[in-house]
């Protein structure tokens, strides 16, 4: 099957375009980690809020490499579920990342910030916004935040 075939694909040229366009970029997993009615995120050193996750390493497969980031990045064990979003995101002006979110579960572990972020914060829900006390949250990771709140079951 090409690309551009099948259940829920967009049909035509374009599809095409658009996979080889996200294939050309280095690639990102990234965990909305939910917990308590909070999500946990990541101030970076450009100032902006971050989910937790990093590069794959060499035939890794994305879950292993989420689960190994988080832990790294955060002292927190999870549990990697569903695909949320993929997307470009444009780290640096004309320099694009592939951005594939995920949803975690949290399964053990205290929060131990590494040195790739200045800060980490639980986030209630209800204060998620393009900005969070003045630091940017890129609308990728709040889509991606609200794709796994929306799949959460009910309680």
């Amino acid at each position: 099957m090409e690309v551009g075939e099948g259940r829920g694909a967009i049909p035509g040229p374009f599809s095409l375009r658009y996979a080889r366009r996200m294939n050309a970029h280095p690639l990102s997993v990234k965990g909305v980690v939910l917990h308590e009615g909070r999500v946990l995120l990541l101030l970076n050193e450009r100032s902006e809020w971050d989910l937790p996750g990093g590069r794959p390493d060499a035939g890794e497969d994305h879950h292993a490499a989420l689960a190994r980031e988080v832990r790294e990045e955060t002292g927190l064990v999870v549990g990697v579920g569903a695909l949320l979003d993929e997307h470009l995101f444009e780290v640096l002006p004309q320099r694009f990342v592939r951005i594939v979110a995920y949803a975690c579960d949290l399964c053990g572990g205290e929060v131990s910030l590494s040195h790739e972020h200045v800060e980490q914060r639980w986030v209630p829900l209800a204060s998620l916004g393009p900005s969070i006390d003045g630091h940017p949250l890129p609308a990728g990771y709040l889509g991606a935040i609200f794709q796994a709140i929306d799949q959460r079951p009910s309680p």
